[in-house]
């Protein structure tokens, strides 16, 4: 009798699936372009933030009041805001797969992704202006003098930018501080799940790990708190300016992927140069 039970239950559920499926690939097929132009502009943030750690100089660490307050988790705890940050980005992709199975639908996945994608981008925009504009002395110890991986040497050929040396240029990169790239991602995540979740309890957490995030990194010394609260107040103001005043009107993620790659292109001929 059970196994009639989970076999009728395994069916209901493989038969969801290939329904929702069929559904998700049918608007994928109309949407793609600027899933796509979102995917790649994930590759031109991870170029840029390659870029600035040519133009790192190490220096003694800024006065920060964040510093001063939060007692320093030290080199060997740095993981601990890492580990959390994986906890809420394989939470969040989970959950917008979970149409695919569970009964409760309030969204399609392709569209959420799609929504999410062009909040991650327009705050990747600003902050890859933001931390071009100006260079701090970056406060995590890799980044500090007498680091090797403090300073990178100019590029030897153009691969060698192209290629951003993932995931290990990803994880020690220098440079790109204000604001959180980390932060980016958590607020774009818990701010969709505030629209589009159905679960208080969760919403209340998921703000609670937020604050969370913000005071780990703050304490991993991995940010001046200064990229935190910047990113507290531009991400929200860049969700509610996309979701309100940009819906339904012609987007330009194409062209501001096409405008960073000119100008990762012009800055990696200008390194090269001045290796030669």
């Amino acid at each position: 009798m059970a196994a009639l039970y989970l076999a009728r239950g395994a069916s209901k559920v493989v038969r969801r699936i290939t329904s929702e499926t069929s559904v998700e690939l049918k608007i994928l097929s109309e949407k793609w372009q600027l899933l796509l132009a979102g995917i790649v502009f994930q590759y031109v943030h991870g170029l840029a933030a390659r870029g600035v750690h040519y133009l790192h100089r190490p220096g003694p660490t800024l006065q920060d009041l964040g510093f001063m307050i939060l007692p320093e988790l030290g080199k060997e705890r740095g993981y601990i805001s890492e580990t959390l940050f994986t906890f809420i980005f394989l939470s969040f992709v989970l959950w917008t797969f979970h149409p695919f199975i569970l009964q409760t639908k309030r969204f399609y996945t392709v569209l959420i992704w799609r929504r999410v994608l062009s909040f991650l981008c327009a705050s990747q925009f600003l902050r890859i202006v933001t931390f071009y504009s100006t260079q701090l002395p970056g406060p995590n110890y890799h980044c500090r003098e007498g680091s090797p991986l403090a300073r990178l040497p100019p590029p030897q050929n153009v691969a060698e930018v192209l290629l951003i040396n993932f995931p290990r240029g990803v994880i020690y990169g220098c440079g790109d501080l204000i604001f959180s790239s980390h932060m980016i991602f958590t607020l774009v995540f818990v701010i969709t799940y505030q629209k589009y979740g159905s679960i208080r309890f969760i919403k209340m957490l998921a703000w609670c790990i937020a604050i969370a995030q913000s005071l780990l990194i703050v304490a991993s010394r991995k940010h001046y708190s200064v990229d935190v609260v910047v990113a507290w107040y531009t991400v929200n103001l860049v969700v509610f300016f996309v979701d309100k005043k940009l819906t339904g009107k012609k987007n330009l993620l194409p062209f501001w992927i096409i405008f960073f790659l000119i100008c990762s292109i012009t800055r990696l001929q200008f390194l090269l140069y001045r290796a030669s």
